[in-house]
Formats: C-alpha cells, sequence, structure tokens
C-alpha cells in the first residue's frame, strides 16, 4: 500500500516537473555534523548542487546508528527531493537489529557509491602507547582494560573495535556515542582512551598531533602516512575494514530521476577538487551505476551479518 502510493506520489511529480529539479534537494545525513559521514555529503553536495541547478541541502538527522534518518527518507515522498546517506551502517543494522522501521533492500533505491575508507586505531596523544603492540601490552597491564569509543553500537568504527578485540584477546570497554563527533571530542579530551575511526574525521586531529595513529585498516598503508602500518602487518594478517558511503532515495522514486541524481553524483566525483579532497581523507572515490550500488548492498549484507553473528552484538 505504502509502496504504491509513493510510486504514484513519484510518477505525478515526475509528469508534472519534467525539468526536475525545480526546487531545492535534501540530502538526509543519520549522523551529527562533523563526523565521515557528513564530510563526505557535504563534499558531494556542493558540486552536485551545480550539476542539478539547484541547492543540495545537507540535513543531518542524527540517532540510532543513522536508523532515524534512514527510516525518515524511507517514508518520504518518492519525487527526488529526499535523498539518503546510505552507508555501510544500513547493512550491518539489518542483522544487528531485531526490528528496523525500515527494509534496508526493499525500502530504497540506490543511486551510487560515493566512496570507500578504512578507519584509523587513533589514541589521545597522551596515552603512553605508540604502537598497536604497546596498545596490546597497555590494556594487559591495566586493570580495567582499554577504552575505545565509536560512532554508535554496531557502527563499523564498534565493529572493528570488537573484531580487534575478539582477534586480540584483550579486555576492551565500548562507549558509544551519537555519531563520530562527539566520539572524537571526548577522545581529545581524555574521556575515552582510543577509537578505530573512520580517516576523515581523524586525519584533521592526528595531522595537528592531537591523536596518534596507531594503525590503519585497510590492506595497504596510506601515502598520507606512510609511517603508520596496517593491522595485517602489525600482527593481525587478514585484518581489512572499509567504510563506504553512497547515495539512496525512497524505492519507488522514477528511474529518470534517479539517472539524474546518478550523473551529477559522479560528475561530482570526477571533479579534480573533489578527487583531490577525498585524497587527503585517504578515501577512493567510488563512482558508478545503481546497478553496481544494488550488487555491493547485496554482497556488503551478506558479509556483515556474518561479523555481527561472529561477534555476538545486539541493538535494539
Amino acid at each position: 500500500m505504502v509502496s504504491a502510493l509513493c510510486a504514484s506520489l513519484g510518477a505525478s511529480a515526475l509528469a508534472s516537473e519534467p525539468d526536475w529539479p525545480t526546487k531545492p534537494v535534501k540530502l538526509v545525513v543519520g549522523y551529527a555534523a562533523g563526523g565521515a559521514t557528513d564530510v563526505m555529503a557535504r563534499l558531494v553536495a556542493v558540486r552536485m548542487a551545480s550539476e542539478l541547478g539547484q541547492p543540495v541541502i545537507v540535513d543531518n538527522r542524527a540517532g540510532a546508528n543513522s536508523n532515524v534518518g534512514a527510516e525518515l527518507v524511507a517514508r518520504s515522498p518518492a519525487d527526488g527531493y529526499t535523498l539518503y546517506v546510505f552507508t555501510i551502517a544500513n547493512t550491518i543494522n539489518a542483522s544487528l537489529y531485531t526490528k528496523l522501521g525500515y527494509d534496508p533492500v526493499q525500502d530504497f533505491a540506490p543511486i551510487g557509491l560515493i566512496a570507500k575508507i578504512p578507519n584509523l586505531l587513533v589514541v589521545n596523544s597522551a596515552l603512553p602507547v605508540h604502537s598497536v603492540q604497546q596498545y596490546i601490552q597497555f590494556a594487559r597491564d591495566s586493570k580495567d582494560g582499554i577504552t575505545f569509543a565509536s560512532s554508535g553500537s554496531g557502527s563499523s568504527i564498534h565493529l572493528s573495535g570488537e573484531m580487534f578485540k575478539m582477534k586480540a584477546g584483550l579486555k576492551m570497554l565500548h562507549v558509544p556515542y551519537r555519531g563520530s563527533a562527539p566520539a572524537v571530542s571526548d577522545l581529545l579530551g581524555g574521556q575515552v582512551q582510543s577509537m578505530f575511526d573512520n580517516s576523515p574525521s581523524a586525519m584533521p586531529h592526528v595531522k595537528a598531533g592531537k591523536l596518534r595513529a596507531l594503525a590503519i585498516t585497510s590492506k595497504e598503508r596510506s601515502p598520507l602516512l606512510p609511517d603508520v602500518p596496517t593491522l595485517a602487518e602489525s600482527g593481525f594478517p587478514g585484518f581489512e575494514v572499509q567504510s563506504w558511503f553512497g547515495l539512496a532515495a525512497p524505492a519507488a522514486t522514477p528511474a529518470p530521476v534517479i539517472q539524474r541524481v546518478n550523473s551529477a553524483l559522479n560528475a561530482a566525483l570526477n571533479d579534480p577538487a573533489v578527487k583531490q579532497r577525498l585524497v587527503e581523507l585517504v578515501a577512493t572515490a567510488a563512482p558508478g551505476t545503481p546497478e553496481d550500488m544494488r550488487a555491493f548492498i547485496g554482497n556488503q549484507l551478506k558479509s556483515w551479518g556474518e561479523v555481527v553473528k561472529a561477534a555476538g552484538v545486539k541493538a535494539d
């Protein structure tokens, strides 16, 4: 019933507005301003706006590991004027939560991927830890173990820590926040000791010397952080986590609108200034088609479902 209504609204909107878009487009981010998802959204929004001829306005709707924003968009009119920054979290949430207010497959029409980024294991610069092995020893020597922050229970940032905790056999206390920005703020203030943060939000603080990067979760070292080893070469072979970001619309959004937004997104990703900024954020642009993103989401749902089950993590 809801899908049929959305389809009707979408078709009607397109029929009455053949020159879509004729008004600003809202881009919903499921996290607070300042985090990696927000950074990615704002980076492409400006360039997309010039392609579409209308402002693309970022709307932060933080809560429940991005579920608040996702549900809002899933229930929005399928006319292309409300889009969503679909992330790795949405594929994790499918198995993490017993009940969701949306279906990550049925309620969304993929538009295209934005980029993929690794996480950085970072600690407060005051912590007397300068390597992964020292981090492990510090955690073992501490009566209470070591604390690690995340952008929310079940986020890729959280599960990176859980994976490390299991592989290293450490006592680690998870401290969840409503987004990466407030988590990093407390890490900088010393309220928590470490974090597997997305590279875009961690990098400025690492460069400023306020956070110390111990390892990166990509297959290879980053040219921007040549002295920071991968976790794989730090004693954990095969350890790799790549966070990712894409754009999606309500499921019944007309195909011509999806293609128009996809074209604008890919144009943004091919812009020299955007490409340079992505490099600075240790991110890899991932231009492609809606079909590419749909297939990618399917694979992510399967792989993260297995990780959540192995970690025994639940969030309701």
